[in-house]
């Protein structure tokens, strides 16, 4: 038994007594010599300069690295993308505070675990003094009951809580949970610490030579930069795919040194998968970039991102929706043609199905990017909507009710109505259509861009009509 397993013994409950727990009496295990260990294991930063990338968060001053440095403790969520060091950070911030670490899994672990885990820490910290970092992996599957149980422990101190996640804890973590704790966002690596990494297992003692019993490995430059690209800034992908090559990699005929080709190559990467989380961040900033290309009139960008979703995985059927969204409120009647090309090309897809139909998405992308931009019609109807559900339940005026019955027409429905065909232009000047409290509002007010520059002038003429007819009533003497 290590010195954590009792932490997850069921005895072990609030009132365990430190008698029994293993703190002062660790017993030792020692791995066989033929233990397997991941080549991405074997090359876990042992310190803080070994880590690579993230100068945001462990760079010389960054707040991070500032308080390892200074031995300050204080609890913390870890948010990024898998393969970027989470765990490694939470292991080295505990070395640096010279605490005990232990690490669950939210998936794995329930309320009862984390009784005993924090009945531990308070023995270790009354018996030794000594600190207990919690890394608590996954901690977005906690429920709230469950996030609830460490509020305690974390305000006092009993634990310091570090947290990992790849989800936005925004929207996974309670607000209780999240103001106790210091929010590090981690980003994908990028290609320079990705090459230095790969440079690295090479080079190391227990890296890539330990795979293949000593042999070293020869990989020339553009096959490196596709194992980076593969990798997407994902650490321990790289280092898998890294290790895979090493073993599949021929022996040269002069001698022992194996070479990883382009064929080896070509037979690990049979797909490429980018980073794209179906409901999660990368997904909800993929298809904000491509609404917000499209609406900026760039139509490399909106394919591009239209392209990446697909790729990763994206439902066809979303992506589609979201352009017909885009043509009415982005575009609307600046070019109400927009509207059908989106629909057409949903159609085609659905009819042609992949590849032919992702080539009508991107053609419908492209459309809308360029096509002239209006959002008078979204803004009219987010207006017209809070009038709605804010305003009264105002009546229907008189004239504009319809009377079937001789009844309804004896009592004044449709007397006064306008059939605006019968009018001059086809136009009623001076009519009102809306409730009387709200004669005189103006929700729908077009661009000048497009076919709604023709639409603007067409109602402003309609205007110049409306005043002439009130300035005629005036004159006349009428209301």
């Amino acid at each position: 038994m290590t010195p954590q397993d009792d932490l997850f013994d069921p005895a072990a409950g609030e009132d365990a007594p430190s008698a029994k727990r293993s703190d002062e009496e660790p017993t030792e295990f020692t791995e066989p010599a033929t233990a397997y260990r991941p080549l991405a294991d074997r090359m876990r930063p042992r310190s803080i300069d070994e880590f690579a990338g993230q100068a945001r968060v462990v760079g010389d001053t960054a707040p991070l690295r500032v308080a390892m440095e200074k031995g300050q403790a204080h609890s913390c969520l870890l948010w990024g993308p898998p393969g970027v060091g989470k765990t490694t950070l939470a292991r080295l911030y505990a070395d640096r505070l010279n605490a005990e670490i232990v690490h669950m899994s939210a998936v794995e672990a329930g309320v009862k675990e984390l009784r005993g885990v924090i009945q531990s820490a308070r023995n270790r910290r009354a018996a030794h003094g000594r600190l207990t970092v919690l890394f608590l992996d996954e901690i977005h599957r906690f429920n709230k009951s469950q996030q609830d149980q460490l509020l305690p422990s974390v305000e006092r101190g009993v634990l310091i809580l570090v947290g990992a996640t790849t989800e936005n804890p925004s929207f996974s973590l309670n607000n209780a949970l999240l103001s106790r704790l210091r929010v590090y966002r981690l980003e994908p690596l990028g290609d320079e610490a990705m090459h230095a990494l790969l440079q690295r297992a090479l080079d190391h003692p227990e890296g890539v030579m330990a795979t293949t019993g000593g042999a070293a490995i020869t990989i020339e430059q553009p096959i490196r930069d596709r194992l980076v690209a593969s990798a997407d800034g994902d650490a321990r992908r790289l280092l898998t795919l890294l290790e895979l090559a090493a073993q599949l990699a021929e022996e040269t005929e002069d001698g022992p040194e194996r070479v990883v080709g382009a064929e080896t190559l070509q037979a690990l990467l049979t797909q490429s998968p980018r980073r794209f989380d179906q409901g999660g961040d990368e997904f909800y900033d993929q298809i904000s970039a491509m609404h917000k290309a499209i609406r900026g009139s760039n139509a490399d960008g909106g394919a591009y991102w239209l392209l990446r979703m697909l790729d990763g995985g994206a439902d066809p059927a979303y992506l589609a929706r979201r352009l017909v969204r885009i043509a009415s409120e982005d575009i609307g009647n600046a070019d109400p043609r927009a509207l059908n090309v989106a629909l057409d090309a949903w159609t085609a897809y659905d009819r042609l199905g992949v590849p032919e139909g992702e080539l009508m998405l991107t053609q419908a992308a492209m459309y809308l990017a360029v096509a002239p931009k209006s959002n008078a019609v979204y803004n009219a109807h987010n207006a017209i909507l809070a009038t709605v559900r804010h305003g009264g339940t105002e009546p229907v005026p008189m004239h504009l009710r319809n009377a079937p019955t001789r009844l309804m027409e004896s009592e004044g429905w449709g007397k006064g109505y306008r059939y605006a065909h019968d009018e001059p232009e086809a136009y009623a000047a001076g009519e009102s259509y809306l409730p009387d409290a709200l004669v005189g509002a103006r929700y729908y007010r077009p661009v000048s861009r497009g076919l709604e520059r023709t639409i603007a002038e067409r109602m402003a003429h309609w205007e110049e009509l409306d005043a002439q007819a009130a300035a005629d009533r005036g004159a006349s003497g009428h209301a």
